[in-house]
C-alpha cells in the first residue's frame, strides 16, 4: 500500500468538489486530514474564530461519516507537517491554495522545504474560480476595474464539480490529535458567543441547503430584492464561501443553470460571485490593498485615526442614525450584515464622520463570521474612495434617504433597534445580551441624538476631498 498523504485543511471544510482530497484519494494509501493552529488561526478576530470553531466541529463529523478523522495540531506549519510525516510515514502533503501575502509566503516556504526533504508537496486551486495570475488584461497586467474583469471571465468554461468520495482511506493507526475544545477558539466572543452562534448553521450540509434553497426560491427575485435588507432576498452564502464549506465552482454552476432556465436574477448573482473573485485578483496582485490606501494620493486625506467616544458609538449602534445603528446591531448579534447596510455604515464612518477606513475594516475583521481578507479590504476602500475602481468620493450615502428607499416600512430598523419601541422583538433585545457589560447599555435607554448632522457632514467631507485634490 502506498504511504499516507497528509491533507492540509485550511479554508476548504468540505468533501465535495475538493480537488486536493480527490488527488489524495486517487494517489492511493491512507489520507490524514490535518488542521494546524498557526498564526493564521491565532490572529483571527473573535467572530471569525467562533465561526471556524463551529465549522471544524461540523467538518470533523463529516469526515467521521467517511471513515476519517480530523487531526488538530498547534505550531508552525512546516514543523507540524514534518512531525506528522515522521510519525505517520507520509510521503505527500496536498492542500488548496490561499492568496493573502502571509499564506503565499508560508506556503512557498513549506513546499520548498518539503520538496527538499523528498516529500511530494502539491497545492491545488479550489478557493477561487480562476487563479489570480490566469486573468490578464490585453497588455498583460492585472485588472484594476471590475467591469472589464467580469467581461474577461464571464464566458470561460469551468470544470464540472467533483463528487465526494464514498470513503476516505484510513491509516492502521491515527496520529494523536489535540482537542478542539482545548483550542477554545470562541473564548474572545465572551458573552456574545451563544448569541452569535444561534444565528449560525455551520457545515457542508448547511451550505448545500442554503445554495439549493436560494436557487430554488429566491434567485428569481435577487436582482430586484437584494438591496432591501428586510426582504431575505440575498443568498447568505458568504460565510460558507469564506471557510470553503461550499466551493465557488458549485455556486457558479448553480447560477449558470438558473440563468439557462431563464431565472431573472441569475446573472446578477454570478456577477456577485465574480466580485469576490475580483477582490482576490486585486489582493494577490496588489497586496497593499489590505492595509494601505491603494491610491497613494489618499495618504494626505484628512481622516481621523484615533478611536474616540464617537467611534465607540458607531460600533455600539448609537450614532443616532437609525439605519446605521440597525446595521451595526445586526452585525453584533448575527456576525453578518446586509450588503446594502455595509455600504451605508462604511460611508457614514469614512465620510460623515471622517474616520479612517482602517478602523472600520478592523472592526468588521473582529465581528464578521463571514470575514474574508480580500472582500473586507476592497469593500472598505471601495466605499471610502481610496481603492481601485472605487465609488467616487462625492458618492456619499445619505442614511435617511437610503432608509426611505430600501426600508420604507421600517421593518429592518424595528427588527434591530430596541430603544424607543414599546415591545421590541427578540433580535433587538439580543444585542444587550451580547454587548459587553462595560458598555452599560439597556433597551430602556433613550435613542441618542445624531452624532453628525447629515447635511453638515456631507459638506465637510466634500470640502476635505476638495482640499485633497487642490493639494495634488
Amino acid at each position: 500500500m502506498p504511504a499516507p498523504t497528509l491533507l492540509w485543511i485550511r479554508r476548504d471544510l468540505r468533501t465535495t468538489d475538493h480537488d486536493a482530497l480527490e488527488a489524495a484519494v486517487a494517489r492511493g494509501g491512507p489520507v490524514i486530514p490535518v488542521v494546524i493552529r498557526d498564526k493564521s488561526v491565532t490572529d483571527l478576530g473573535a467572530a471569525p474564530a467562533l465561526r471556524l470553531e463551529l465549522g471544524l466541529e461540523a467538518f470533523a463529523r463529516r469526515l467521521e461519516e467517511k471513515g476519517a478523522r480530523l487531526i488538530l495540531r498547534t505550531g508552525k506549519a512546516l514543523e507540524v507537517l514534518q512531525d506528522l510525516i515522521a510519525e505517520t510515514g507520509a510521503e505527500a502533503v496536498f492542500w488548496h491554495r490561499l492568496y493573502d501575502p502571509h499564506a503565499v509566503d508560508r506556503d512557498r516556504k513549506v513546499k520548498a522545504a518539503l520538496n527538499d526533504d523528498g516529500i511530494e508537496a502539491r497545492s491545488f486551486a479550489g478557493h477561487l474560480l480562476f487563479e489570480p495570475w490566469e486573468v490578464e488584461t490585453g497588455q498583460g497586467g492585472y485588472y484594476k476595474v471590475y467591469s472589464p474583469f467580469w467581461r474577461a471571465v464571464r464566458d470561460r468554461d469551468l470544470p464540472t464539480t467533483l463528487t465526494a468520495p464514498a470513503e476516505i482511506p484510513a491509516p492502521d493507526s491515527w496520529p494523536e490529535s489535540e482537542a478542539l475544545a482545548d483550542w477554545n477558539l470562541s473564548a474572545p466572543m465572551r458573552r456574545g458567543r451563544d448569541v452569535v452562534a444561534g444565528h449560525v448553521e455551520a457545515g457542508e450540509d448547511a451550505a448545500q441547503t442554503q445554495l439549493g434553497g436560494f436557487i430554488r426560491d429566491r434567485i428569481e427575485g435577487y436582482k430586484a430584492g437584494r438591496d432591501v435588507p428586510a426582504s431575505g432576498a440575498t443568498s447568505d452564502l458568504s460565510q460558507y464561501l469564506t471557510l470553503g464549506e461550499v466551493s465557488p465552482r458549485q455556486c457558479w454552476h448553480a447560477g449558470r443553470r438558473a440563468m439557462e432556465d431563464g431565472k431573472a436574477g441569475a446573472e446578477t448573482f454570478l456577477k456577485e460571485v465574480v466580485w469576490r473573485e475580483f477582490a482576490y485578483h486585486l489582493m494577490y496582485n496588489a497586496p497593499q490593498i489590505l492595509d494601505r490606501n491603494w491610491r497613494e494620493e489618499w495618504d494626505g486625506f484628512a481622516w481621523r485615526e484615533e478611536e474616540d467616544d464617537r467611534v465607540l458609538a458607531w460600533k455600539q449602534g448609537r450614532t443616532g442614525v437609525d439605519f446605521v445603528d440597525a446595521a451595526m446591531r445586526e452585525l453584533y448579534v448575527t456576525g453578518r450584515m446586509h450588503n446594502r447596510a455595509r455600504m451605508i455604515v462604511a460611508s457614514y464612518l469614512t465620510k460623515h464622520m471622517l474616520v479612517h477606513w482602517r478602523i472600520g475594516q478592523k472592526w468588521f475583521e473582529d465581528c464578521l463570521v463571514d470575514w474574508d481578507p480580500a472582500s473586507n479590504a476592497m469593500g472598505w476602500q471601495w466605499v471610502a474612495g481610496s481603492g481601485p475602481d472605487a465609488a467616487p468620493y462625492f458618492r456619499i450615502f445619505n442614511p435617511d434617504t437610503q432608509a426611505e428607499k430600501f426600508d420604507r416600512d421600517q421593518a429592518y430598523r424595528r427588527r434591530w433597534l430596541a430603544e424607543g419601541q414599546g415591545n421590541p422583538g427578540e433580535d433587538a433585545l439580543s444585542f444587550f445580551d451580547a454587548a459587553p457589560r462595560s458598555w452599560g447599555l439597556s433597551p430602556e435607554d433613550a435613542r441618542p441624538k445624531p452624532l453628525v448632522d447629515l447635511k453638515a457632514g456631507r459638506e465637510r467631507a466634500l470640502a476635505a476631498y476638495k482640499d485633497l485634490k487642490d493639494d495634488a
